[in-house]
C-alpha cells in the first residue's frame, strides 16, 4: 500500500514540473518574439527605417509637421514610444519634421474651391478638411472661411482647411388646387409662392376644323383677371419648384 501511494505521489510531482517546464518554455517562446521599440526621434528616415528593420520591425513615415526645434528631414514624434514592448513584425508610425514654418498662407476667402486648391497647392502646401454649408445669399462653391487663416505664423501642418459655400437646392412645394378661383387673384397668390402664371386658355377654344359648309365662330371673350379657372397643370397634389409656370384653362 505504501508503495502504491509513493508511486502515485511521484507521478503527481512528475507531472506538476512537466506543466513548469512547458509555461516556461512558453514564456520564453512568447518573449523571444519581443522587441523594445528603439528611439528614432531625431533620425533620418532611412536612418529610423534600417534600425528598425534590423530588430524586425516596420516604419511607416505617417504626416509631416512644422517644427522650430527639429531639423528638416529629421523624425519628431513616433508611436509606440521609446522603450515600449512589442512583438516582431509590429509598425511603428513616425512624423517627419519640415523645420521652422517658411511658407506664407495665402488669403484664399472669397475664391472658388478650384482657384483655392490651386493656390494651396502652388505654395507647397495641401489642402485638408473641406466642409460645405449652404448659404442663400452666397454663390455656391466661395470659400467662406480658413484654417488656418491668412497669414497666420506658428502653424503645426501644411494643411489648410475650408469652409466652401454649397448649392441651395431648389424648394419644391404642392401645387394646391386653383379650380373655381378667378385668375387675378391665381396670379398673385403664385406670385407671393414664387411660382409664375404659363399659358392661359379660355375653355372650349380649339382649333378650327375644315368643313364643306363654313359656319362663323363664335366670339370668345379673352381671359381677364375675373375669368374663373375650370383646370390647371400640374394638376393639384404635385411638387413643383419654385420658379416654375402654372398653367391654367379659364371661362
Amino acid at each position: 500500500m505504501k508503495s502504491f501511494f509513493r508511486m502515485v505521489l511521484l507521478a503527481l510531482v512528475l507531472l506538476v514540473v512537466a506543466l513548469v517546464s512547458a509555461l516556461t518554455a512558453m514564456r520564453f517562446a512568447i518573449h523571444g518574439r519581443e522587441v523594445a521599440i528603439p528611439d528614432l526621434v531625431g533620425k533620418t528616415p532611412a536612418e529610423a527605417r534600417r534600425v528598425a528593420e534590423d530588430i524586425g520591425l516596420q516604419l511607416e513615415v505617417e504626416r509631416q509637421f512644422y517644427s522650430p526645434s527639429v531639423a528638416e528631414g529629421r523624425i519628431l514624434s513616433q508611436l509606440p514610444p521609446a522603450g515600449t514592448q512589442v512583438r516582431r513584425g509590429w509598425q511603428v508610425r513616425v512624423a517627419e519634421s519640415l523645420g521652422p514654418q517658411r511658407v506664407e498662407i495665402p488669403n484664399v476667402l472669397g475664391q472658388t474651391e478650384r482657384a483655392a486648391e490651386i493656390n494651396i497647392r502652388r505654395r507647397g502646401l495641401e489642402v485638408g478638411a473641406v466642409a460645405e454649408i449652404q448659404m442663400a445669399s452666397v454663390p455656391a462653391e466661395q470659400i467662406l472661411s480658413q484654417s488656418p487663416p491668412p497669414n497666420a505664423s506658428g502653424i503645426a501642418a501644411p494643411k489648410i482647411s475650408l469652409l466652401v459655400s454649397g448649392v441651395t437646392p431648389a424648394q419644391a412645394l404642392v401645387m394646391p388646387s386653383f379650380v373655381g378661383q378667378p385668375l387675378g387673384s391665381v396670379t398673385l397668390t403664385l406670385q407671393d409662392a414664387g411660382l409664375r402664371v404659363g399659358a392661359v386658355t379660355v375653355a372650349g377654344q380649339s382649333a378650327n376644323v375644315v368643313s364643306p359648309i363654313a359656319v362663323a365662330a363664335p366670339q370668345v371673350a379673352p381671359p381677364s383677371p375675373a375669368s374663373m379657372i375650370v383646370s390647371q397643370n400640374p394638376a393639384p397634389g404635385q411638387r413643383v419648384i419654385v420658379g416654375a409656370a402654372v398653367s391654367f384653362e379659364v371661362r
